[in-house]
């Protein structure tokens, strides 16, 4: 059985979403959706 790795995000990758959800143009569902990320994900890049 294949072991999955995790996925490493670029800090400027998680800047851009993080901004875009401190804007407040789009819930964090929608930018979980767009960006392919689990909404807890975002919210703890908001926190750092």
């Amino acid at each position: 059985m294949k072991k999955k790795k995790r996925k490493h995000y670029e800090n400027a990758f998680k800047v851009r979403v993080t901004l875009e959800d401190i804007k407040g143009e789009k819930t964090i569902a929608e930018l979980s959706n767009i960006y392919e990320v689990h909404p807890n994900q975002i919210n703890s890049w908001k926190k750092q």
